[in-house]
């Protein structure tokens, strides 16, 4: 088993980027627009696809965000801020919970992506990064999610004596 604080601070660490990999995403979606040759404006809401990768990213980031106090308190003290089995439990199926969720936005609907990519690539482009940073961010979770399994058994045993 790896020292008592190489699990708490990896998670902490992955949380970190989780969340950063999250905000850039998101933002990179917003930032996304482009304008046709009579000056329509196209925006990523515009898209439902790009607005469904906004909405996954927001509710990932905001529990991430929800659970940075309490990683960072374990990671320093190694010990849970609620002291109960409650908080490793919430770990446990809030990360579980959270990582399909992040794991969803996979890829456009054809309809979408053929008309207008056409129109303009460079839109297509920014959103298929914003993508990869959004898998980047799921894949982090993942491995916390992993490791939340890991804490919430090594602290009882696997048959919880």
């Amino acid at each position: 088993m790896p020292s008592s604080k190489a699990i708490p601070n990896s998670i902490l660490v992955l949380r970190i980027f989780t969340l950063l990999s999250l905000v850039g995403s998101g933002v990179l979606l917003v930032l996304d627009n482009f304008t046709l040759e009579d000056g329509t404006e196209t925006h990523f809401y515009d898209i439902l696809s790009f607005r469904f990768m906004l909405s996954t990213a927001a509710i990932g980031a905001a529990y991430t965000l929800f659970q940075l106090p309490f990683g960072i308190y374990y990671a320093l003290t190694e010990k849970r801020l609620i002291r109960n089995e409650c908080m490793p439990q919430f770990d446990f199926y809030g990360d579980k919970f959270i990582f399909p969720v992040l794991a969803a936005p996979g890829g456009f609907p054809e309809s979408e992506l053929d008309e207008a990519q056409s129109k303009n690539s460079s839109f297509f482009d920014k959103a298929i990064i914003a993508t990869g940073i959004l898998l980047f961010g799921a894949v982090c979770m993942s491995v916390v999610s992993v490791l939340s399994s890991i804490t919430r058994t090594s602290n009882r045993g696997y048959f919880g004596k």
